[in-house]
């Protein structure tokens, strides 16, 4: 059986190819246009991408901010975090947290933030074994319902 897998960044102009994990990740709910029309916007705001690949299927990824906060610093912020089901409880969130740790300290971050839904209790439980701790709330508001 194989159990090594390839880590690495995903090259901007593939990035498109997490759209169907990202569809996966969101309960299948946002409309597949909708998710390719808002990762275009976010690449140029600095968005990235860590890819784990089985041979060359992709099947788990992470996606990555650096941004500076008044209340953490400089931090990375792990984003759209999911692994193919059928490749999940096989370490492979372990080898993603690696890369994305050695990122941060790469980056001089000082903090890691993450936001996880709230029903996503196996989410919650992984952050939590990973070092993260809740601190508050993460709010939205539906600006267009207004």
């Amino acid at each position: 059986m194989r159990t090594a897998y390839t880590i690495k960044w995903i090259p901007k102009e593939k990035l498109k190819s997490i759209l169907p994990l990202a569809y996966i990740l969101n309960r299948e709910t946002v409309p597949m246009e909708l998710l390719e029309s808002r990762l275009a916007e976010m690449i140029p705001m600095g968005y990235k991408c860590i890819g784990v690949y089985d041979q060359k299927e992709l099947i788990g990824i992470c996606g990555v901010w650096v941004l500076n906060k008044l209340y953490v610093g400089k931090h990375v912020e792990p984003d759209n975090v999911i692994i193919s089901p059928e490749y999940q409880g096989k370490g492979i969130g372990e080898l993603m947290m690696q890369f994305l740790n050695d990122y941060a300290k790469e980056m001089n971050c000082e903090t890691a933030e993450v936001n996880c839904y709230i029903k996503n209790e196996r989410g919650k439980k992984f952050w939590e074994s990973h070092g993260y701790v809740p601190l508050g709330y993460h709010l939205i508001k539906r600006l267009k319902d207004e």
